[in-house]
């Protein structure tokens, strides 16, 4: 318990430094003191002019005009100081209120302006509708992944991610970005020998080509050590044949990511070459992703097929590629357990042109 003079106590009392509960009895700054303008000439023991003695001295003739004088000084006073302290709200509220016109002319509108070019809108993609469609496609015992990106839109689609697949021939896609990355490390570029190996290796399939360059990179280790620097997260390399790797369809979009973007560790020169050998590619393997392309459309792709013997003879049947038309698409569809070659391919274009479609 505090002593009674304690400063806290002394400062209550004070009225200068009063910040306590007798803070409201004080007279604040832009309020009027009327007793503080009170005419010295009054004696504060009387009360009014009545209680002065009768007679005619001169302080009772001049009495009533000076106080007169005096309370129409305060009324002056007084009114300034109401006109200074009003509150800009009330004069604003003295003008007009607007006609309709104004009201009109004020009120926000919705913008229509396009998007930026370099920022296109992104559709609207039903992916519920979609999966559904693809789950219609896919007939019997076959499996399909899906991974798709439009480069355009930002937008991607993933169907079956969990899944992986053999890829048979679409790694010699693989195994040709860790060439042009090994000669980059290098500081070369490719010989004439390699060169050729990599023409037959995309543009024919030959896998005889594909062999040479598979001991070339250093078999499956070394294609282990480029797809780590190619960002594939989710492929798996086998010394018992290159055609046996693993993957998956997320991890074929980051190999063809990597073989178009400037952003990866593959330079320009690289990409290049890549995508020139997949736009040209036989005549008689360009199906698959290209089904869901337009005639002026810039194809590049590979495919890879092959019946299994451990499973029963069905068929494996993949296509991956960059498809540029009016937009710019990355795909990648992987299948597998298909009755026969020519059963699997019609599965796989009825699903890219569904996605497609979807994704225009």
């Amino acid at each position: 318990m505090r002593s009674p003079t304690s400063p806290d106590t002394r400062s209550r009392r004070d009225p200068s430094t009063n910040t306590g509960p007798d803070a409201e009895r004080a007279p604040s700054p832009g309020t009027p003191d009327i007793e503080a303008r009170t005419s010295p000439c009054t004696d504060p023991r009387r009360t009014n002019a009545e209680s002065d003695p009768p007679g005619p001295s001169t302080r009772s003739r001049w009495r009533l005009p000076y106080r007169l004088t005096l309370l129409g000084a305060v009324f002056l006073i007084m009114t300034s100081l109401i006109r200074i302290n009003t509150p800009a709200v009330e004069r604003v509220s003295a003008l007009p209120d607007p006609t309709p016109s104004d009201a009109v002319a004020s009120a926000p509108t919705p913008s229509t302006t396009d998007p930026a070019p370099d920022t296109p809108a992104s559709p609207q993609l039903d992916r519920r509708a979609l999966a559904q469609a693809i789950d219609k496609a896919v007939r019997g015992d076959a499996r399909l992944s899906v991974a798709i990106r439009d480069l355009t839109t930002g937008v991607s689609y993933t169907y079956g991610s969990q899944r992986r697949f053999t890829t048979a021939s679409i790694v010699k896609v693989d195994i040709l970005a860790a060439l042009l990355l090994q000669a980059q490390r290098q500081d070369r570029r490719l010989t004439s020998t390699e060169e050729s190996l990599a023409d037959r290796m995309i543009v024919h399939s030959d896998n005889a080509a594909a062999d040479a360059l598979w001991s070339a990179i250093g078999g499956a280790p070394g294609l282990t050590r480029a797809n780590r620097s190619l960002g594939l997260r989710e492929t798996t390399a086998t010394s018992a044949s290159w055609g046996l790797t693993r993957t998956s369809a997320r991890d074929q979009l980051r190999l063809l990511n990597a073989l178009t973007s400037d952003e990866g560790p593959l330079n320009e020169r690289s990409r290049r070459h890549a995508l020139d050998l997949m736009r040209s590619v036989d005549a008689t393997q360009a199906w698959g992703v290209s089904a869901g392309t337009a005639p002026r459309d810039d194809i590049a792709l590979k495919n890879g097929w092959l019946p299994r013997s451990t499973d029963g003879g069905r068929w494996i049947i993949n296509s991956i590629g960059r498809i540029d038309g009016d937009h710019d698409y990355l795909i990648a569809v992987l299948s597998d357990r298909h009755s026969s070659m020519a059963s699997g391919i019609d599965m796989v274009e009825h699903v890219t042109e569904t996605v497609m479609e979807a994704m225009a």
